[in-house]
This record gives C-alpha cells, structure tokens and sequence, in this order.
C-alpha cells in the first residue's frame, strides 16, 4: 500500500547500489534501464526482484523524508538473505552512513535487538547499540 509522501520520485539508489543478478547488473554501477532524472525504461516489464524491493524508507511511516536514500547517499533496508538490518551506501559516498541522520536511525535500530551492518562497496561495518562501530570480520 502506498504511503502518502512516500514514492521514489527522483531516487533511484536501488538502481545503483544493488546488485540485479536477473539483469547482470553488479552492485555500485548504474542499471542500463534507469533513466537520467529517476524512473526506469522497462517498468512494465522489470524482473520480480525489482518490483519485489522495497526501500524502508518508502515502506516505513516513522522514517522522516530527510532519509530518502537518494538524499542520505544509503538505503536502508533489510537483508533479503539474513536478519541484517542494512545501511547500504552510495559507492560515490562511502561513509555516508556516518552522517548523524542515519547514523542516529542505525544506532535506534541495533538499541531495539537488531543486527546493524554499513556496507560500502566490499567493506561492511557493524553498528552496536552502544553507538560503537568497527568493521565487520
């Protein structure tokens, strides 16, 4: 169900940062379809793993629209393989999960229980409740 004030828009973070194995396309570089401005050139016709995702900031009401992903450099969302709660950043802003926006939302999630990983490119960090990070093994 869409959430008013909650559509894409002119992000397209997931377009980038994420790996598309139905389109070969590899984490960090520009799927060929997504068009200059937002939005994607075969929509109608994208693969399952694309109209499957789902952003938590476009999903979550709570989630101020100062952390649209296009906005912070990361997207959030959960690990489709793990109980990960994920900071997946920009590759062209690698630490922008350091920023104290989304660093604060990191820090409340890893408070309520969950595990909390940064990724950029191939580095990942961990983020505990404490506010204390360092790089996952």
């Amino acid at each position: 169900m869409e959430i008013p004030g909650k559509s894409c828009g002119a992000c397209s973070m997931c377009c980038q940062v994420l790996e598309i194995e139905e389109l070969q396309k590899p984490a960090g570089l520009v799927c060929k379809d997504c068009m200059s401005g937002g939005g994607c050139k075969i929509y109608k016709d994208r693969p399952k793993v694309c109209r499957d995702f789902e952003c938590e900031w476009k999903g979550d009401r709570g989630m101020t629209p100062k952390l649209r992903p296009d906005l912070v450099g990361t997207i959030l969302m959960e690990d489709p393989d793990s109980e990960e709660y994920q900071a997946v950043c920009d590759p062209m802003r690698p630490l922008a999960w350091r920023t104290p926006i989304v660093f604060n939302h990191l820090v409340t999630m890893a408070k309520s229980g969950r595990t909390v990983v940064a990724k950029a490119g191939v580095k990942a960090w961990r983020i505990h409740a404490s506010g204390e990070w360092g790089p996952c093994s």
